[in-house]
């Protein structure tokens, strides 16, 4: 059995998670990218929060991710520099708010 869900029912069930900590704005941009996901390939995605939480995180700014877990550098210390890496490794959603970045 399917059930088709709009971008706000996925945001509902992602804020409803109660172990993943996403911000508003954040389960929407997350929401919406999966949207564009489906639109862009032809595929179907099946909602599961707990795999979601388990892949992506939602952070304030990429200084922030790059500080706590890739531990650069003084010299590179800086927004712009710590988006771009994130961006050349992994994916990242960026939002009015924040960044979510898909663990790797």
């Amino acid at each position: 059995m399917i059930q088709t869900l709009n971008t706000s029912q996925v945001a509902h069930a992602l804020l409803a998670d109660e172990y993943a900590g996403w911000s508003y704005k954040g389960a929407h941009a997350l929401a919406e990218h999966f949207e564009e996901w489906e639109g862009e390939t032809g595929e179907m995605i099946e909602l599961d929060v707990v795999a979601i939480r388990c892949e992506y995180s939602e952070y304030p700014n990429a200084l922030e991710y790059a500080v706590q877990f890739i531990h650069f550098k003084n010299e590179e210390q800086t927004e712009d520099y710590a988006l771009e890496w994130l961006q050349e490794n992994t994916q990242v959603i960026e939002f009015e708010g924040g960044i979510i970045v898909q663990e790797f």
